[in-house]
């Protein structure tokens, strides 16, 4: 893909395409700080943080548009679905409006769909049942792990999410093996069509990196370079 055929945004409009992540386990509650200041200013779409840190990034972005995103079952998904539905429901509780829960990627591997529906709809239904009244609830992003599946796995992965009432499909978790591809965005766009969200999340680090993979059909990009990317003209 060309540059030329890169979309043209602003860097207002690339901010709202932008989830400021720090998911590290060293992350301090400086870095927290400073995350949450960064994206009230950048005005980027949502803070993602581990669970532990949700009530201070949603009460310190109290007032701004930025939501609070969170990750369930992170980084390895390998929790059963009550857990990670019990999770989602104290995160959202504590004030998250998103949340990114790991599937259960050995049943991608193994092909099996039934396992895959029932652990993606648990999370689901936890947090459409939650959040904001009137407002259908939390919004629930799947990290489907791309780099440990097949592309033949990633559509199975991706059919279980829309199935099972997911409102994203995002390709990674950014501690596996290999980050988003353009390729694996654009194959879970062809998958999902158009109304359901593509997050491109692990290894997006420049302006023409967010763009690059916007333009392969992503809606939201998980960066946690957020001020690098938006200041990279």
């Amino acid at each position: 893909m060309t540059d030329t055929a890169l979309p043209q945004l602003s860097t207002a409009e690339l901010a709202q395409y932008i989830d400021a992540t720090a998911l590290k386990p060293e992350t301090s509650a400086e870095d927290i700080d400073r995350l949450v200041a960064e994206a009230r200013e950048a005005g980027v779409k949502s803070v993602c943080v581990n669970p532990v840190w949700v009530p201070r990034v949603h009460a310190a972005l109290e007032g701004s548009d930025v939501l609070t995103c969170t990750v369930i079952g992170f980084p390895l998904g390998a929790t059963s679905s009550a857990a990670k539905a019990f999770e989602a429901t104290q995160a959202i509780k504590d004030g998250a409006d998103e949340v990114d829960m790991v599937i259960d990627v050995a049943a991608a591997r193994a092909g099996d769909r039934e396992r895959l529906v029932q652990d993606i709809r648990a999370v689901a239904d936890a947090a459409h049942a939650m959040g904001p009244a009137g407002e259908g609830g939390a919004l629930l992003k799947v990290i489907v792990e791309t780099a440990l599946l097949t592309d033949e796995q990633i559509v199975l992965a991706c059919e279980a999410a829309a199935e099972a009432g997911a409102d994203f499909v995002k390709t990674s978790t950014g501690f596996s093996t290999a980050g988003a591809t353009a390729e694996h965005v654009a194959l879970m766009r062809r998958t999902v069509g158009p109304d359901m969200g593509v997050k491109a999340s692990g290894g997006v680090r420049s302006r023409a990196d967010a763009l690059t993979m916007i333009a392969a059909g992503a809606t939201r990009i998980g960066a946690s370079s957020a001020l690098a990317i938006l200041g990279d003209d």
